[in-house]
């Protein structure tokens, strides 16, 4: 342990005690959030995503360590061990390193090489390989192992023959040449040209047109571009191939192979080189490039996918208005369904208001005789078909009634998916499936968190490639980082579904089922002291969950709070001595102010850590809990912003400022909801006035942002926009009719999104 703790501390740059403490913690069972909120003074004040970053390259470096140790053993078992081989094993910093260098002395099965040295003919191998005779002579040395022993396995019949099985041990043992691998593979990782061809299905005026004559270094190609051309690749619209430096793998294969004296011979070494080259470099190298990549732009994806997922599920809640979701649709009709201030539903109805029906008047007064009956405040209107044209309608009747009705679009993302599922049915059981969706399009405005954790994360889509890059993966990923946001926000273990419950550390979803099942049961839980009870709800279960858990039914006030249970002595004890309140006196929120002064500063906070033996950070957070109780991290948040007159590109016009709310945010730019049918593209050229690296350091899922209108494209009825100040139409305004071809990377990525992404 004490090598792998100073290997990661020397990786991380973090004294050695400290990650000595990180792994103790983490081999002890304790989960990231509860590590993250409650265990800071041992961590540095690591965020939820530092300490997994950390836990990602802990599991690497003891997997690497781990297999280093097998690898040596193995090794040592066939007495073919070196201090110089020992010392390159222990010095390897991947995976891919050690296995390179153990790939000499791997057990090989029906290779060439193997073949030929079941032929004996290793020595002619030998002498091959030092290039020292003549190619007559060395032609004569190939004749003594001519001989026929009545076996195909080990007969050699002719000079050719033998010369031919010789290079192929030759190219075998150059393919496992670590060294020289790790050269070649280091230079063409950054010099490597990824270039595509059309094949001869492809479709000329389809997404990937772009791409039929597309050329750049491997190293160069953003991840977005990249994942693109995959899946052109898998959908048999292009070839992909990788062009290599071949002149310069040929001078480092003959720098570690040829030798600087030789004969004539050398013509059959320099053969069994090329030889490996063509056979078995080449094609190893593309693999593990690629696969290399792929890997690096799955990271990439995945890393904006779950920051714009983090984004909308911190979006704040609309609170204390009764809301009417709005399912839009043509042929069926649009579906109605009206909820309550505390979400529950009260109503449903269709109107039929769009083409091919037409009956815009019923429906208005549909909508009016529902506004007026439950006093509805917000409207609320999925992006899905239909939901422009419906929008329109809304606007109309809005202003038609004058009415102080607000209304606003979301994203249906996941609506369906969760409307179908066994959870939605057991919640309505009675009611239709598109029923259900508009319940969950107006619960999604009134907590957003609450609703979206009933659908599964990658269903969400707030990102163009979450079907091409690694499943197992971008699932990991994305329910750490939705364990992460839950855990932050805090749940009420008294009206949070299972599906919110599983997120909360340390609770499957089994354990959270059975929360439910004994909150049905009981009643309402009354302390935390009670979830005990739960059935499989062990004590390091409750241990690490309880501090994200909050009780409003309480017997216990500080239940009520996220003050851990392990410290409720010594928190009554501090408030009761030093604030001079009795525990059954205590209301929150607090005013606190010690006895004689008017408040609580640092200096007081690090004597009552010391006094009360509580950690500093903890005592603070004990403050912070007792000054406000259930603090919502999303209030703090903007909020989101209602609909405009805008509902039409025709309403648009160069120059045009607006303020509007962040859909998506991409590696090239951010889609902002304007009011129309697809969203306008905020280029990350045109985010600032300084050079924009990564669009997700300047905005945000959620945010609303001021905008201006940069260029309209009629024909694909697409908007670019600008964030940045000064006068950025100096130039000749630009309305476009016509067809224009993308060619940028950037463009590229925005035109290879449609298959996966509401543009809505």
């Amino acid at each position: 342990m004490t090598d792998l703790i100073g290997i990661i501390s020397k990786k991380v740059g973090i004294a050695p005690n400290i990650v000595a403490s990180i792994i103790q913690l983490l081999d002890e069972g304790n989960t990231v959030p509860f590590i993250a909120r409650y265990r800071k003074e041992l961590t540095q004040w690591a965020t939820d995503e530092q300490l997994r970053d950390f836990n990602d390259l802990y599991s690497y470096t003891r997997n690497l360590e781990a297999r280093k140790a097998d690898v040596i053993r193995l090794i040592d078992e066939k007495w073919l061990m070196t201090d110089e081989l020992r010392k390159q094993i222990m010095e390897a910093e991947t995976l891919a390193r050690v296995e390179d260098l153990y790939r000499p002395f791997k057990e090989k099965k029906n290779t060439k090489a193997t073949i030929a040295k079941a032929k004996w003919l290793e020595p002619l191998a030998d002498i091959l390989r030092k290039a020292l005779l003549s190619k007559e002579d060395f032609e004569l040395e190939a004749e003594k192992f001519i001989k026929d022993t009545w076996d195909i396995k080990t007969s050699v019949k002719d000079i050719a023959e033998a010369i031919w099985w010789a290079k192929d041990i030759i190219a075998e043992d150059v393919s496992d040449h670590a060294d020289l691998r790790e050269e070649i593979k280091t230079r063409e990782e950054n010099f490597a040209v990824l270039e595509t061809k059309a094949t001869k299905t492809f479709e000329e005026n389809w997404t990937y047109k772009v791409y039929a004559n597309y050329s750049k270094k491997l190293s160069e190609i953003p991840s977005y571009a990249y994942l693109a051309v995959c899946r052109a690749e898998k959908e048999k619209q292009l070839s992909l191939k990788l062009n290599f430096g071949d002149d310069k793998i040929w001078e480092d294969t003959k720098k570690f192979f040829v030798p600087k004296w030789y004969g004539t011979s050398i013509n059959y070494l320099e053969e069994a080189l090329q030889d490996w080259l063509k056979r078995l470099l080449m094609p190893s190298l593309e693999r593990e490039l690629r696969s290399d990549k792929n890997r690096w732009a799955d990271e990439a994806a995945i890393k904006v996918f779950g920051e714009n997922l983090k984004n909308l599920l911190l979006t704040p809640p609309i609170k204390w208005m009764t809301v009417l979701g709005f399912d839009p649709a043509f042929r069926t009709g649009c579906k109605l369904a009206v909820v309550d201030q505390t979400g529950k539903f009260l109503d449903k109805t269709v109107i039929y208001p769009t083409e091919p029906q037409n009956k815009v008047q019923e429906a208005r007064e549909t909508l009016k005789k529902l506004v007026d009956q439950y006093k509805i405040d917000l409207i609320v209107i999925w992006n899905g078909t239909a939901s422009r044209e419906s929008e329109k309608i809304v606007n109309e009747f809005i202003k038609k009634y004058k009415l102080s009705v607000k209304y606003m679009i979301t994203s249906e993302s996941g609506a369906s998916v969760y409307s179908a599922s066994k959870l939605a049915q057991n919640e309505y059981p009675d009611l239709d499936v598109t029923i259900r969706g508009a319940i969950s399009i107006a619960h999604r405005v009134q907590d957003p968190l609450a609703e979206l954790t009933k659908i599964d994360p990658k269903s969400i889509w707030v990102w163009q490639y979450q079907h091409d890059v690694d499943q197992k993966y971008l699932k990991e990923k994305l329910e750490e980082k939705v364990e992460d946001i839950v855990n932050s926000v805090g749940v009420d273990v008294n009206t949070a579904s299972y599906t919110l419950l599983q997120y909360i550390a340390w609770l499957s979803e089994t354990v959270a089922k059975n929360v439910i099942e004994y909150r049905d049961a009981n009643g309402k839980f009354t302390s935390k002291a009670q979830i005990k009870k739960v059935k499989w709800l062990w004590p390091k279960a409750y241990e690490q969950a309880i501090w994200f858990l909050r009780i409003k039914w309480w017997k216990e006030i500080l239940d009520e709070t996220g003050i851990h249970p392990e410290i409720h002595k010594k928190v009554y004890e501090f408030i009761e001595k030093e604030i001079g309140i009795k525990k059954k006196d205590i209301k929150l929120p607090m005013n606190l102010s010690l006895r004689g002064e008017n408040k609580i500063n640092d200096v007081a906070i690090s004597q009552f850590s010391e006094k009360y033996l509580i950690w500093l950070e903890t005592m603070k957070d004990v403050i912070k809990e007792l000054q406000r109780p259930w603090l919502d991290p999303r209030e703090e948040l903007e909020a989101p912003c209602f609909a405009s007159d805008i509902v039409d590109i025709k309403n648009l016009t160069i120059g045009m400022q607006l303020e509007w709310v962040v859909r998506n945010v991409t590696d090239f730019g951010a889609f902002v909801d304007i009011g129309l049918h697809s969203d306008g593209l905020v280029h990350k050229s045109q985010m600032a006035n300084y050079f924009v690296t990564n669009p997700t350091d300047v905005v945000k899922v959620g945010q609303r942002v001021k905008v201006k209108v940069l260029e309209i494209d009629l024909e694909r009825e697409k908007v670019s926009l600008t964030m940045k100040d000064g006068d950025v139409f100096a130039k000749p305004v630009k309305i476009i009719s016509e067809k224009k071809e993308i060619q940028k990377d950037d463009e590229i990525g925005e035109s290879t999104m449609k298959g996966n992404i509401n543009f809505s």
